[in-house]
C-alpha cells in the first residue's frame, strides 16, 4: 500500500488528478477491498495529494489560483450531491461508470484542438470581464459557464468514485476554457483537496473509510505527490498528455473487468 500510494502520488501531482485514478484500482484488484471503501480511502489520499503539491504549484506561480476558487464553489457543490447519491448505486454501476469515464476523457485528450491552448489568438471569441480577471500571462480564459457546469459534473464524479474530480477539471480547463494543460494540471491540484473534502465526510460519518487501510495508502501518496510536484516543471507536456491517456485506458480495461466479475 505504501508502494502504490507513492506511485499513485507522483502520478497524480504531475497530471492534478489527486492519484484516486490509480488508488480506487489499486485498493479494489490489487487488494481485494469493497469499491466503496476504496473510493472512501481514495477520497483521503486526494487530499493528501493536494496538500502535498499544491504549495510547490503555488510558489512557483504555476497554479492560476483565481480561476481554481471560483471554479471550486461549483465543484464542492457537485461533490456534496454526489456524496448522498453515491450510496443508493450498486457496485457494478459504480465500476462501469468509472471505466466509461476514463475512455471517454482519454478520447477527449486524444482528439487534437483547432488551436493551441496556450495561445491567445485574434479569432478566439470576445471574453468577459470576469473571464479576463481569470486569464493567466499567455492565455485567455474562456467559456466560463461550460466550466462551471463541468465543475459541478468533476464534484459529483468525485463522490461518486473518489477520483478527485481532477479527470474532468483538468480537460474541461485545458480543453472547454483555453488553459495550458501545465496550468490547468497544477491548478487542478489546488482545488482537488476541497472537492474531495466535501464528500469525504459523508463517507467517513457512514464507516466506510478503513483507517488501517488509509493510513499506509495516504503516506504512500504524501511521499509520491511531494516528489512529483518538485519534478513536474522538467517533465515535457507532450509526454504528459501521452502518460495520462495510457493509464486511463489500462485503467479502463481493469475496472470494466471488474464490473463484470461483481455482476
Amino acid at each position: 500500500m505504501l508502494a502504490g500510494g507513492a506511485a499513485a502520488g507522483v502520478f497524480g501531482s504531475l497530471l492534478g488528478l489527486g492519484g484516486g485514478i490509480l488508488i480506487v484500482p489499486l485498493l479494489t484488484l490489487g487488494f481485494g477491498l469493497p469499491l466503496r471503501e476504496a473510493v472512501g480511502v481514495s477520497l483521503v489520499s486526494v487530499i493528501v495529494t493536494s496538500g502535498a503539491s499544491a504549495g510547490v504549484f503555488l510558489q512557483r506561480r504555476v497554479a492560476n489560483l483565481r480561476l481554481g476558487m471560483t471554479l471550486e464553489l461549483f465543484t464542492a457543490a457537485g461533490a456534496l450531491i454526489g456524496g448522498l447519491v453515491a450510496f443508493l448505486l450498486s457496485e457494478q454501476l459504480l465500476a462501469a461508470l468509472f471505466a466509461l469515464l476514463l475512455v471517454y476523457v482519454a478520447i477527449t485528450m486524444i482528439r487534437p484542438r483547432d488551436e493551441p491552448a496556450d495561445e491567445v489568438t485574434d479569432a478566439a471569441p470576445p471574453a468577459s470581464a470576469i473571464e479576463r480577471s481569470l486569464s493567466g500571462p499567455g492565455y485567455r480564459v474562456t467559456n466560463l459557464g461550460r466550466g462551471a457546469a463541468g465543475s459541478v459534473g468533476a464534484g459529483v464524479i468525485s463522490a461518486l468514485l473518489g477520483v478527485g474530480g481532477g479527470l474532468v477539471k483538468v480537460p474541461v480547463m485545458h480543453l472547454l476554457m483555453g488553459v495550458p494543460l501545465r496550468v490547468a494540471t497544477a491548478t487542478s491540484n489546488l482545488m482537488i483537496g476541497v472537492t474531495a473534502s466535501a464528500s469525504a465526510v459523508i463517507y467517513l460519518l457512514r464507516g466506510e473509510i478503513d483507517p488501517y487501510v488509509a493510513g499506509p495508502t495516504a503516506i504512500g501518496v504524501f511521499l509520491g505527490a511531494t516528489a512529483g510536484s518538485r519534478t513536474a516543471h522538467r517533465i515535457d507536456v507532450r509526454f504528459l498528455r501521452v502518460l495520462f491517456v495510457v493509464v486511463l485506458l489500462y485503467t479502463a480495461f481493469q475496472m470494466i473487468r471488474r464490473a463484470m466479475d461483481i455482476g
